[in-house]
């Protein structure tokens, strides 16, 4: 980063909503001394409640009062400043200017967007840009997508260590999940939809399972992208109702269904394995399903839950349908309480084939709500990795692995979080 005078360590835009409160929470307890943060947001008011319902160190923090799509005003903050941390989304209407800023002065960015239209546009906006001044621009440091991410990144560093070679069909299952999506998730889930909707060129976009990557021309196209041994539609009596949906039964008994977040957290592995020199390997290929086990119940839980997926995307897709859901979904800044937050978790296991014939498994799983205390600690210790660590590689607009990577495995793993390569 350009040696230039700054005065704050990290500015954490978005401090007045939800998962922005917890995260400066874990922040104030966990951030070392004398870390000069200050809190940014368009209320005064706010911040101030905030920090006095923080207290400790968080009290004295510096407050910015300042609105997203003020970019002389990024400007005179970016500058001031090592990282700029954001949890104010939709992204694609909050976050461009952020970014800009941020890769212009030579200022790292985290924030956690699940927007593959943002952060495709960011990347062929300010990569370039970021790579010149050394700013590392990490979106997706929540939920979306540092397990997916890191996940990945440890089973492909085991098996080189260990001799196995590359890997080639990699899937990440679902084992677990207790807890809710934000409704800034929600909320950045119906923008995409409206875009998807409304842009030809976006729903391509979209719909492109290397979407994310910085070389197109350079990644498989059609079937190709596909793990080879996705499992073939299940036969018998539920064929008719499944083989439209994308539910299977694998080898071993147990059924699987969509994982919500697949779309968007495989393109950022992708992205990962083609910005790393495909250190994965060129035969990477990646899915991730939901495992809904092996009970007579389990075809029937998969293909409803994957229904209603359908539904949700296709609802949020139509003015009178997306008015309906807007009643009975999280509104942005709402939250479940500490009690109910205490309950979530999540288990999820990479499994993957080498060039070997070797199999190689890992685990990656925390005893946190996903959505909520889970993410403010993945963002917090982001945030504290770009501030502190000693971190490797250029600028540009990255992926968790390729920023972070081990030092932040590392963090990850002191706050109980489960990242182990069988």
């Amino acid at each position: 980063m350009p040696q230039t005078p700054r005065d704050l360590d990290v500015v954490l835009f978005g401090a007045t909503g939800f998962v922005g409160e917890l995260t400066a929470a874990h922040l104030r307890d966990h951030a070392p001394e004398g870390l000069r943060v200050a809190l940014a947001g368009r209320s005064r008011a706010k911040l101030d409640s905030v920090a006095d319902r923080l207290g400790g160190a968080a009290a004295g923090w510096e407050r910015v009062v300042i609105d997203a799509g003020d970019g002389a005003a990024w400007d005179e903050l970016a500058a001031r400043t090592k990282v700029v941390a954001t949890t104010v989304g939709p992204y694609v209407r909050y976050g461009r200017e952020v970014v800009r800023a941020c890769a212009e002065a030579g200022t790292h960015y985290c924030d956690l967007t699940g927007e593959l239209l943002f952060v495709r546009d960011a990347a062929d906006a300010f990569h370039e840009v970021a790579q010149s001044t050394g700013a590392k621009i990490v979106p997706s440091c929540g939920f979306d997508s540092i397990p997916s991410d890191l996940g990945v990144l440890a089973t492909a560093e085991a098996a080189k260590e260990r001799g196995h070679g590359e890997l080639l069909s990699t899937t990440l299952f679902v084992r677990r999940l207790k807890g809710g999506l934000s409704g800034g998730t929600i909320d950045s889930m119906r923008q995409q939809a409206i875009m998807a909707r409304e842009d030809k060129v976006a729903r391509r976009a979209v719909a492109d399972p290397y979407g994310l990557s910085p070389d197109r021309s350079a990644e498989p196209s059609g079937r190709e992208g596909l793990p080879a041994d996705t499992p073939p539609r299940p036969s018998g009596p539920l064929a008719k109702i499944t083989k439209a949906l994308p539910v299977r039964r694998a080898d071993d008994g147990s059924w699987t269904g969509p994982f919500v977040m697949a779309s968007y957290n495989t393109r950022v592995v992708r992205r990962s394995n083609a910005l790393l020199g495909y250190a994965y390997g060129r035969g990477f290929r990646y899915q991730e399903v939901t495992d809904f086990g092996r009970s007579l119940k389990a075809p029937v839980m998969a293909t409803g839950m994957t229904a209603g997926l359908l539904g949700l995307v296709a609802g949020m897709s139509f003015g009178p349908t997306r008015t309906l859901l807007d009643k009975a979904l999280p509104a942005p800044g709402e939250g479940p309480s500490a009690e109910d937050r205490a309950k979530g978790r999540f288990a999820m296991e990479v499994v993957a084939q080498t060039t070997s014939g070797t199999e190689v498994r890992t685990t990656v799983a925390a005893p946190y709500d996903p959505g909520y205390n889970g993410t403010a600690i993945m963002l917090g210790q982001a945030t504290l990795s770009l501030a502190g660590d000693e971190l490797d590689g250029e600028g540009g607009v990255l992926t968790p692995a390729v920023a972070l990577g081990d030092h932040l495995i590392a963090r990850l793993r002191r706050f109980g979080f489960t990242i182990e390569t069988a």
